[in-house]
């Protein structure tokens, strides 16, 4: 009877095994006796992902337009220098115009006949420490009525 009970017993353990290699076969293909898994499943969501990075992606990179800076000309000598021109302002309506003495009235009409022959339209305005800034205004007032658009103060104080 042991002997006849322990043959079913392997029997069914036969059977067990080959319905558990009928329902893992669906997801593992076995070719002589080696066991590999089905990858073409996800070679297709692989595939799927590649198609929707490449269509998210922007064809044309996009960003700030930058001018890059280009070397200055040589100098030459036929060229005269420019000097920046500088007006001061002080005390008691003093008014300078690179080192020279004008009444603020003439201050418009002399930074247009300046600024006529000159290319560039910067000037710099430096004050006195102890001045109003409203003098300082009244300057760039006058400066903008006679065509300058670029006024740049000059921080340091002027003896």
């Amino acid at each position: 009877m042991s002997g006849g009970a322990g043959r079913k017993g392997v029997e069914g353990i036969a059977e067990l095994r080959s319905a558990l290699k009928c329902r893992i076969g669906m997801a593992i293909a076995t070719a002589r006796g080696k066991a590999e898994i089905n990858v073409t499943p996800m070679i297709d969501v692989l595939l799927v992902l590649i198609i929707i990075f490449v269509v998210i992606t922007p064809l044309a990179p996009t960003g700030l337009r930058a001018l890059v800076p280009q070397p200055a000309p040589p100098e030459r000598d036929d060229q005269p220098q420019r000097t920046d021109i500088v007006v001061t302002v002080g005390k008691n309506d003093l008014v300078l115009i690179n080192g020279q003495r004008i009444q603020l009235s003439q201050l418009p009409v002399r930074l247009a006949r300046i600024f006529q022959t000159r290319g560039d339209d910067v000037i710099f305005i430096a004050g006195d420490k102890d001045l109003e800034f409203r003098r300082i205004a009244d300057v760039i007032d006058l400066a903008n009525g006679a065509g300058l658009r670029r006024v740049a103060l000059m921080t340091d104080r002027v003896d």
